[in-house]
């Protein structure tokens, strides 16, 4: 299965992969009947084509029909929009990226929402240190060549 390339996503591209996340697999017309507006069936056909180009979507063929589904799963396309996002807008900077959220959007976040956060953060740390330890790297090693083996994340 070939690695999407990160190439921003037009919107229309994102309303199909979200319609292709939702319902696991979809054929142009399923994809064309869940899209606002009045797409025409020979765009929509177009949009998934460039979308496999780009390796976000694969698609069986059944019959004479060619079902679409996303190449990657959601978890992995999250993290490759975020670290584009990240890179694009805050040169690269988790913290700037936070610190946008909070000082912004972070205003209507509630107290259970930040506590989950800050638990993220001191999850993170201590996996940090965990790795940074002899014990721990030797562990973090073996972790990469079993999930390299089994072709995961």
């Amino acid at each position: 299965m070939p690695k999407p390339t990160h190439s921003a996503l037009t919107r229309r591209e994102r309303q199909i992969m979200d319609i292709l996340y939702r319902r696991g697999r979809a054929t142009a017309g399923e994809v064309m009947e869940e899209l606002s507006g009045d797409p025409n069936y020979s765009t929509v056909r177009t949009q998934l084509r460039v979308l496999e180009e780009k390796g976000h979507v694969h698609h069986e063929e059944q019959g004479l029909r060619y079902v679409y589904a996303p190449a990657v799963p959601r978890s992995s396309a999250r993290k490759s929009a975020l670290r584009h996002l990240v890179d694009t807008f805050f040169d690269g900077s988790a913290e700037g990226a936070v610190a946008a959220i909070l000082g912004g959007e972070g205003a209507k976040l509630s107290d259970e929402q930040l506590d989950r956060i800050a638990d993220l953060v001191k999850q993170s740390k201590a996996g940090k240190a965990a790795r940074s330890t002899p014990a721990g790297r030797a562990g973090q090693a073996g972790r990469v060549g079993q999930a390299g083996k089994a072709g995961e994340e």
